[in-house]
């Protein structure tokens, strides 16, 4: 048995891999330090060439940095599970129209025209249809922080120190956020990744998951970060602060809106929900306070609709809150299930999930809004999954082929101490590819149903199914 950890100074990896040969067998194991792990087993028709092939994982894993270990001797990532606290509304029953048990509290909730995806504190993720039937189920390898898109990828940000990329048939690892860093919110845009943390740090990983800059803001428990193209917005408990996306320097600061819990935005404005009961609403140019929209209770979450035009917030009461642009109060309702700890807002409809793990759907429209604050609300559909419905885990394994028409051909090539992937296929500017660093292998070829260039920046996405070229 040979046992294998890299673990980088500044904390970028944080993983073993052991291998072990019991006669024509080979089992590896690998992971993240302190976990588990992943295993598969190969058989080969000889002792000697189950040997070989050891000894050829083993080569490559410490060219690639890896050393010899004694297993224990460093311990896992330290990861922090929120704690929050959740009250029965006393304001009337809002209309709920939909409501699915995802079984652990949830934080992650990402709604777009086709479906609603919810993450929990277990792992699972899963997707509902806007009509109430669920539709897929992910298991991840520790608890969901977020689920946030980035044109159309979608990726969850987990305890494990990884953010899934759960846009094909399969999650595979798309970042790996360094093991010093206990993660506390993410955000992505452009590839740009922003992790926010426990001691106040915000710090961006580029698309080929590698580090760009790391700031530590004047407080702790950064529970807020937000990306857009031009730059990072960071909250935590003594206020929000701007920085420069390209290189980290501090734009603003605003200090009032302070104890931050959460944090959402638009075109011109960032929203800041807080401890202080009220979500701020500030400028993005200069961090001036436009707006302050108070509640009767910590703001576990916020959201807006398009261009901030209403409001809406949820407490640590189980209420949720709608307010026009101005900060005038236009509603106060109890969702039934649970504080909201994030939200999102879609044609009319504002979605939860909630501390006792539900994906709620309200109807937000006025009709319905003035009915529920008269006591008529409708019977909430409670939505079920299908028991044949098989979670998909994340895997490194990777179907072959051996025609590489219908697709995009992609190569893996070495550059330094790096492993970069490029479009081989004619036609396509000479831009990396954002690939699974797992999957890498010096001089492999992959077939992928296509490539996108992302946003204003120079590289490619690769979507679809990943098969290797033999």
């Amino acid at each position: 048995m040979t046992y294998l950890e890299l673990s980088e100074d500044d904390g970028g990896s944080h993983k073993f891999y052991e291998v072990t040969v019991s006669g024509t067998q080979v089992t590896i194991t690998y992971g993240r330090i302190g976990e588990a792990g992943q295993t598969k087993v190969t058989a080969f028709p000889t002792e000697a060439k189950a040997r070989a092939a050891a000894d050829k994982k083993i080569g490559e894993k410490t060219r690639k940095g890896y050393a010899p270990a004694v297993r224990g001797v460093r311990q896992r990532r330290a990861i922090t599970r929120r704690s929050v606290t959740s009250s029965r509304s006393t304001a009337r029953q809002a209309p709920v129209l939909w409501r699915f048990a995802s079984g652990a509290a949830a934080f992650g909730v990402f709604v777009d025209a086709e479906r609603c995806w919810v993450g929990n504190q277990r792992g699972d993720v899963y997707t509902v249809a806007h009509s109430g039937a669920v539709t897929n189920r992910f298991r991840l390898p520790d608890g969901v922080k977020c689920i946030v898109a980035d044109d159309f990828w979608i990726y969850a940000g987990c305890d494990d120190g990884r953010v899934y990329d759960l846009s094909g048939k399969v999650p595979r690892s798309a970042y790996e956020i360094a093991a010093d860093v206990d993660i506390y919110w993410l955000d992505i845009r452009d590839g740009i990744l922003g992790v926010s943390d426990r001691d106040g740090r915000i710090t961006t990983i580029d698309y080929e998951d590698e580090f760009q800059w790391a700031r530590t803001g004047r407080g702790g428990a950064a529970w807020m970060v937000r990306c857009d193209h031009d730059a990072v917005y960071h909250g935590h408990s003594n206020g929000v602060a701007r920085y420069d996306a390209s290189d980290g320097s501090l734009v603003w600061e605003n200090k009032e809106a302070d104890d931050v819990l959460f944090g959402w935005q638009e075109r011109h404005s960032v929203y800041a929900g807080t401890a202080g009961r009220a979500v701020y609403r500030l400028a993005k140019g200069d961090g001036r306070t436009e707006a302050v929209y108070r509640c009767d209770g910590y703001v576990y979450s916020c959201a807006t609709s398009p261009d901030g035009r209403h409001v809406f917030a949820g407490d640590n009461h189980s209420s949720v809150y709608c307010f026009d642009a101005s900060g005038e109060r236009l509603w106060k309702l109890g969702t039934g299930c649970g504080s909201a700890l994030s939200m999102q807002f879609l044609d009319d409809r504002l979605y939860i999930v909630t501390t006792d793990g539900t994906l709620a759907c309200i109807d937000a429209s006025p009709a319905a809004i003035a009915a529920a604050r008269e006591g008529t609300v409708p019977r909430p559909v409670d939505v079920k999954a299908a028991a044949t419905l098989a979670p998909v885990e994340p895997s490194v394994v990777v179907e072959t082929t051996t025609e590489a028409s219908g697709g995009v051909l992609v190569e893996c090539v070495r550059e330094g101490d790096r492993l970069r992937v490029r479009v081989a296929t004619p036609g396509y500017e000479d831009w990396n590819v954002q690939f699974p660093r797992e999957i890498r292998e010096a001089g492999a070829r992959y077939v992928v149903d296509g490539v996108r260039r992302s946003g204003r920046g120079g590289f490619y996405r690769a979507y679809g199914e990943i098969r290797r070229l033999v």
